[in-house]
């Protein structure tokens, strides 16, 4: 029985899974985007968030130095590990978790895998929220105040305007 057993073994023993975590969150930090299966997707979200939150985590030289160290053992890419701190770190900055989305992309022909994208948030440019996200402060809760609804009587003068505007059109061509 598995109770408890969150983890998804990937069909692999240890070793082949954190090699394979691994190279798979050195390319997402280095290429911003990868295509794999769902089921990898999944255990790389996993994997690599905790250690993007750690990028965030610094105060002092020391704490910087150490996180470092914590990072580049579970990437072993020296490269990998300037970019997430160099690149990726100030963009995500602000935003309080959820660095990595994952899209469904459907099945591979060959053997019926669910293929999906993962690609860090922050990053994308067709959505335009990666710069404009990264000046706002982050949101404290879901649960603030909305904005209030506009009042009716605001609404009500635009509403004359465009009345007179569509009155004085239909003057216009009887001259």
């Amino acid at each position: 029985m598995r109770h408890g057993d969150k983890q998804n073994n990937l069909g692999r023993k240890k070793a082949h899974r954190d090699a394979l975590l691994m190279n798979l969150a050195c390319q997402i930090i280095t290429h911003k985007r990868i295509v794999t299966t769902l089921a990898k997707a999944q255990a790389l979200r996993k994997y690599v968030e905790p250690l993007i939150t750690k990028t965030k985590k610094s105060a002092t030289k020391e704490e910087i130095m150490h996180n470092h160290r914590i990072v580049f053992s579970y990437l072993n890419d020296k490269l990998a590990v300037k970019e997430l701190f160099t690149v990726v770190a100030p963009k995500i900055a602000t935003r309080p978790g959820g660095y990595t989305r994952i899209i469904k992309l459907g099945i591979r022909p060959g053997d019926n895998a669910e293929k999906a994208m993962i690609e860090l948030v922050d990053f994308n440019e067709i959505y335009g929220n990666s710069i404009a996200t990264a000046a706002e402060p982050a949101k404290k809760t879901r649960r603030s105040k909305a904005p209030a609804a506009p009042k009716k009587e605001e609404a009500a003068p635009a509403a004359t305007e465009e009345a007179a505007i569509t009155s004085t059109e239909e003057a216009t061509p009887a001259e």
